[in-house]
């Protein structure tokens, strides 16, 4: 009972507000009433199950390199082929097949915009088929933290008028770099970071601690795998809302619970028509449609052009790396 309780205490409690001081994770083993080595054994051990990738930072959209939803409308009997053409791109972190003509959708992240375009002409060159690209236009909630007890908190900030990117410093770059690997799991993990980095441990922790109050770095934490974790059913809501209400619309359904993501990218008339977007994500497919229905009825948004995306075969599933 113990390891259960501690197993779903750290998928659960520390996706965000990790501790960020010489010595995390006996600070976390302290909140747990555990010993730390057990701590390291426990994230170890999930690891190796699949259920999180790593301890890191996840980084704000725009803030720092660049990035953006692409999608691609393949032949569904070449869909394989092109998935794994498009995996071979490092920038391609998330690569999805989902349920519509435009069949394969992934995020391509690069250190710079120039970077991001030419990834993106040589996608479009080896896969053979149109890339439909669709950058962030406005977050009004993008989080990628994900409640396991049935509580959903409202962890969103307002919507925010865009901030140009962060300018990096060599050693902030360097820094970007070792956090693109994760903490490592051991005792003094911001020590090894300022070893690869080539400072102090006090310079890595404040730097950190900075980017996260600056909103550089959205949470920093544990990132789970949703699906290994049985939240299989995973949906994008796309919809075409009139210009003047998709800012209102997109803030009251950041403020759901259930929503993960939810932001403003361009129409592409005449091929894509849809300005809102949403995540979902649920044990079970009839669950989610449920509650797609349910908050449309009740945020009277029936009457605005819509599609519900599914996820079907998840080709690739990494995190962003900005260099």
């Amino acid at each position: 009972m113990l390891e259960q309780t501690l197993d779903f205490r750290l998928l659960n409690d520390f996706q965000r507000n990790f501790p960020l001081c010489s010595a995390p994770f006996a600070e976390l083993a302290a909140r747990l009433g555990v010993a730390e080595k057990t701590v390291l054994s426990m994230l170890e051990q999930l690891r190796r199950e699949g259920k999180i990738t790593r301890i890191c930072a996840v980084f704000a959209a725009k803030r720092i390199g660049a990035s953006t939803l692409a999608a691609m409308a393949v032949p569904p009997e070449k869909l394989e082929i092109v998935a794994e053409a498009v995996n071979r791109f490092p920038e391609v972190n998330h690569n999805n097949e989902r349920e519509h003509r435009y069949n394969l959708w992934f995020v391509v992240t690069a250190g710079s915009e120039g970077r991001l375009q030419a990834a993106l002409g040589a996608i479009e060159q080896t896969a053979g088929y149109p890339v439909l690209k669709l950058p962030l236009v406005q977050e009004y909630h993008i989080d990628l933290g994900f409640s396991l007890n049935g509580k959903e908190e409202n962890h969103q900030s307002p919507a925010q008028a865009f901030s140009p990117p962060t300018q990096l410093g060599e050693l902030e770059r360097r820094l970007v770099i070792a956090l693109q690997e994760g903490l490592p799991l051991f005792i003094r993990p911001f020590q090894v970071l300022a070893s690869r980095v080539g400072c102090d441990e006090s310079e890595v922790l404040e730097r950190i601690s900075r980017w996260c109050e600056e909103g550089v770095i959205k949470r920093f934490g544990v990132v789970v795998r949703h699906h290994e974790l049985g939240y299989t059913a995973n949906a994008m809501l796309v919809q075409d809302i009139p210009d003047e209400l998709v800012g209102p619309l997109g803030e009251l359904l950041a403020r759901e619970p259930g929503i993960s993501l939810c932001y403003q990218r361009p129409r592409v008339l005449p091929d894509w028509p849809y300005n809102l977007f949403c995540m979902i994500h649920g044990q079970a497919r009839e669950v989610v449609e449920a509650k797609i229905a349910e908050l449309r009825e009740r945020l009277k948004l029936t009457g605005y052009v819509h599609d519900i995306l599914f996820s079907l075969t998840r080709f690739k599933q990494n995190d962003a790396h900005y260099a």
